[in-house]
């Protein structure tokens, strides 16, 4: 009897598979590809029909989604459920499920807050800035990829999150948090004191983020600004199109970034602005990534204004979201992006014009400072 189970299955296995590969021959695969595929499919079916314990074919194929993403050992390029992916659509919206911090990684496993958001469940928890995250609802996170940490820290509106937090001069201690909807505002201008200085702070680049700094932008020319420091520090990035509608605020007529995807095929996005007429200071460091680099890597290449603070990330490639038919997505690495000289800054950064390290337990921002002064300097004060 046992025979014939075994003889009945692997017989359906190889009817299935032969469909499959048949289908796709006909979809025009080539004859090692469909071979691939049947491997695939094969495998798929023994595990469903003779593991154990009974497994939906629903989590095999998330798995193998999975496994893919992982394969290709690109870090930027990952599957996630349909309860990441709705989180990550939500940021990119400008309002999401979350406590109201904003997280900086300075190297891999190590999750620090760099700024914490007035009026937020993160401010009425007591969180600080420079806290530092080790574990999320009691799992380490040694292991996880930023995207993995900031996944976990958000979540639906109502619901909480236990953060185990290092402090300086004191024992670590958890702390659970409610989380709720965070409207997110990722562009913000003041006049710097006592200046004709404007300062406009970017948080990330989201749906709404161009409009935000157009009327940052505007609201610091009506108050009679003579210099522009924009602020990219602990900006993981985000929308491209956003990024692009920022440098036509900022970067004279001419390329901003070029993307050139496998096929070798060029997309260039150019500003059609006919002169910015202030002088422009740029604030980076390592937390600042993607598309932050590529408006400071505009701004330096085209000799615009000038680059203050520390080596940047080194994020030089381009996503895309794929999303699924169960709420699930691919977040998958499609291009990379070299700024108008053509460098590529993947793995590498951007180096600032003016390099200035801002100093553990620093009581002053001594890189605004610096812009500041670099600022007079052009400015002739």
């Amino acid at each position: 009897m046992k025979k014939i189970i075994i003889t009945a299955l692997v017989t359906t296995v190889l009817v299935v598979t032969g469909m499959f590969m048949g289908l796709f021959s006909l979809l025009g695969a080539n004859e090692a590809n469909v071979a691939q595929i049947g491997r695939l499919v094969t495998t798929m079916l023994f595990i469903e029909n003779k593991y154990v314990d009974e497994v939906p074919l629903e989590k095999l194929v998330d798995g193998a989604i999975d496994g893919m993403t992982r394969a290709l050992g690109d870090k930027h390029s990952i599957y996630m459920d349909d309860e990441k992916f709705k989180q990550l659509m939500q940021q990119t919206e400008g309002a999401f499920g979350g406590i109201g911090v904003v997280m900086g990684f300075p190297e891999p496993g190590r999750c620090e807050i760099m700024s914490v958001m007035e009026d937020t469940p993160s401010a009425e928890a007591g969180l600080l800035e420079k806290d530092e995250i080790i574990r999320i609802d009691g799992e380490d996170v040694s292991a996880m990829q930023p995207e993995e940490m900031a996944g976990k820290v958000r979540g639906e509106e109502g619901t909480q999150v236990v953060l185990t937090i290092r402090r300086q001069g004191q024992e670590d201690f958890d702390v659970t948090i409610t989380r709720a909807v965070i409207q997110l505002t990722t562009a913000k201008g003041i006049m710097v004191d006592n200046t004709k200085i404007g300062y406009i702070r970017v948080a990330s680049f989201s749906e709404n983020t161009g409009k935000e700094f157009q009327k940052e932008l505007a609201s610091l020319k009506e108050q009679g600004m003579e210099g522009l420091i924009v602020d990219l520090r602990a900006n993981p990035g985000g929308l491209i199109t956003s990024c692009v509608e920022i440098s036509n605020q900022l970067i004279p007529a001419g390329e901003i970034v070029s993307m050139v995807d496998r096929d070798g095929h060029r997309t260039v996005y150019n500003s059609e602005l006919a002169g910015f007429d202030y002088p422009l200071v740029v604030l980076i460091d390592g937390n600042s990534a993607s598309a932050s680099e590529i408006l400071a890597g505009a701004v330096q290449d085209r000799q615009c204004g000038t680059i203050v603070g520390t080596k940047s990330f080194g994020k030089g490639s381009v996503q895309t979201m794929l999303p699924l038919t169960h709420g699930d997505g691919l977040k998958l690495t499609v291009a990379r992006y070299y700024t108008p000289s053509g460098r590529s800054i993947d793995g590498t950064g951007i180096e600032p014009d003016v390099e200035v390290e801002l100093p553990e337990g620093a009581v002053q921002d001594v890189q605004l400072l610096k812009a500041v002064e670099v600022m007079k300097e052009k400015l002739g004060q």
